[in-house]
């Protein structure tokens, strides 16, 4: 196996056509994604689009347990802690170039197949949200977890979770909550639900039509559409889509503080929403507000400004000691316990929220 972080490959196809692959080789981190691996994929994509030959792009990661869970949030730790060192930049960098090639991949003009199989989390969302065909396995696990470590759900989330059935996208920025696969279709947040083991067949489907004939998206889809329909009988239930009007209920507040109050009452049982909700008792009240007022304020945003606004809240959160503690407790010290600027909504300054945005 290739100890390059991302592995490129090209399958041909029945009529002499290319479909581009990219597959994420770092599964001992499963698959984090880091400043290296994005100035490999981005530069890769851009000649990729300028290529007729190359029909569609596959994304695919190596091993079983994650797509790519997130960011490599321990080199942005380094860059945070260290100021006098080389990697003084490499935060602002980080984010700035995660966020353009998140943009490319939305806007990219060919079919993109992401295979969202095992955890799918933070940077890994960002990458999979802008694919225009959007797979989940019945080991799925997507979430957008920011509010444990003291940042926000970020990498065009203002798009996407705006973009969700009711008040979902507040819910899941607000606990961190965990989706399985019917949960991602059910919220938009995926296309197709297809059994991992009918993976290589649909590669193999894809490798057999004449693309040139049919047209790159019609191809993608009626495939992809035909393996779907072999996997409903593996589709697990949707807890969001069973808690969906106690989702709405407990998300309709004229305030962060009602919001979270209201979330907190459903932590006590045993079940999923109060095991999605348990996560606030622990989370950053500074990164549970961003998530507040970045949400309200992006609603109608377009996805470039989603993202210039993220480039201004995340730089801003590099400067501002939050998010180096929450990575301090739960990775570098693993002590569990951080130690958040303000213990409670109730003690914040808005004046210091404020700030995130400027």
């Amino acid at each position: 196996m290739s100890d390059h972080p991302i592995i490129f490959e090209e399958w041909k196809t029945a009529d002499g056509a290319l479909i581009a692959v990219a597959r994420l080789n770092m599964p001992r981190t499963l698959n984090s994604l880091s400043l290296e691996m994005i100035r490999l994929l981005t530069p890769q994509l851009k000649r990729w689009a300028e290529d007729p030959a190359i029909q569609a792009v596959w994304l695919e990661a190596e091993g079983d347990k994650a797509f790519c869970a997130g960011g490599d949030i321990v080199a942005l730790y380094r860059s945070m802690t260290e100021p006098q060192g080389a990697s003084a930049s490499e935060g602002e960098a980080f984010f700035s170039e995660e966020y353009a090639l998140d943009y490319l991949i939305h806007t990219f003009a060919k079919p993109i197949v992401c295979w969202g199989h095992g955890i799918v989390m933070g940077g890994g969302m960002g990458i999979m949200e802008g694919a225009s065909h959007r797979v989940v396995t019945e080991g799925s696990k997507l979430a957008m977890p920011e509010i444990t470590i003291g940042l926000y759900p970020d990498v065009a989330a203002g798009w996407f979770l705006n973009r969700t059935p009711g008040r979902t996208g507040l819910f899941l920025g607000l606990t961190g909550a965990r989706l399985n696969g019917a949960d991602a279709v059910f919220t938009g947040l995926a296309d197709r639900f297809i059994r991992h083991d009918l993976k290589a067949d649909v590669v193999a489907e894809l490798c057999k039509r004449n693309w040139q004939e049919e047209g790159a998206h019609t191809v993608v889809g009626s495939v992809l559409r035909q393996f779907e329909q072999q996997s409903a009988d593996a589709m697990p239930e949707s807890p969001v889509r069973s808690h969906f009007d106690e989702i709405n209920r407990v998300t309709d507040a004229d305030s962060l503080e009602d919001a979270v109050s209201q979330l907190k009452e459903l932590s006590g049982g045993d079940g999923w929403v109060a095991k999605a909700t348990r996560s606030l008792a622990g989370a950053s009240p500074t990164s549970l507000a961003l998530v507040w007022r970045h949400l309200h304020a992006s609603k109608h945003d377009s996805l470039k400004q989603v993202l210039d606004k993220e480039l201004t809240i995340s730089t801003n959160c590099l400067n501002k000691g939050e998010f180096a503690e929450g990575i301090r407790a739960l990775l570098i010290d693993k002590d569990q316990q951080p130690r958040w600027r303000y213990a409670s909504l109730a003690e914040m300054d808005s004046a210091w929220i404020d700030d995130f945005f400027k």
